[in-house]
């Protein structure tokens, strides 16, 4: 944690937890669709679901959709741009099982019929994790540099994932993979500290079995 995390993020307020982290976790979502919104579903839990509208959650979640920063003034405005652009909105509260009070569940749907499903929490000082991707778990901050990539668990992807990180010169500081099965998809995240060349995503994108290529950067 550094003296930012304390002091909290440029950001459109009142609240961190509540606009910022927010809005994080909808661009989040919106970048790992990869497509053109045409509906999104977003499910407050907690103290979202209490507080979401005074908070101006909604609007930041939104926004990030839009893949707005939590410091552009376009958040207080997201909700009528998002209806303008055509894209359908639903906000709902309930209750997800352990999940942290400061949880959203943004489903999105894109104009040709793709879906995501994101599951995340912001806790505290515009920080975020993201803990599910369709029903799988997963665990990534966006605080460092992400590379996340959805593929059907065959042998070797693993490892030609990873050369072409290091042949991009970058050191990975923490992997987590996770499947639903025994050959069947799987979502493998890498966190660098260092910066990783773009360029390569297309590589990692032409790999077979790889289904999806997403780098985030989203400090």
């Amino acid at each position: 944690m550094n003296v930012f995390d304390i002091v909290g993020p440029v950001m459109i307020g009142p609240s961190s937890s509540h606009t910022a982290g927010a809005a994080r976790i909808g661009k989040t979502a919106a970048m790992l669709l990869g497509a053109p919104i045409a509906k999104a579903d977003i499910l407050f839990h907690g103290s979202f679901a209490k507080t979401y509208r005074g908070h101006g959650t909604d609007k930041a979640i939104v926004g990030g959709i839009l893949k707005l920063d939590p410091w552009d003034p376009g958040i207080r405005t997201s909700i009528e741009t998002a209806e303008k652009m055509g894209i359908e909105i639903i906000f709902r509260t309930g209750t997800i099982e352990n999940a942290h009070p400061n949880t959203a569940l943004i489903t999105l749907t894109s104009e040709k019929g793709k879906t995501i499903s994101v599951q995340g929490a912001s806790i505290g000082g515009g920080n975020i994790v993201i803990t599910k991707v369709n029903d799988m778990e997963v665990y990534f901050t966006g605080q460092k540099t992400t590379l996340i990539v959805m593929h059907q668990d065959v042998p070797g992807i693993i490892a030609h994932v990873t050369n072409l990180v290091a042949a991009g010169n970058a050191n990975i500081c923490n992997f987590r993979l996770n499947r639903e099965e025994k050959g069947g998809l799987a979502i493998m995240t890498l966190e660098m500290d260092s910066d990783f060349d773009s360029s390569l995503v297309k590589q990692v994108k032409a790999i077979p079995f790889v289904y999806n290529t997403i780098l985030l950067k989203l400090n």
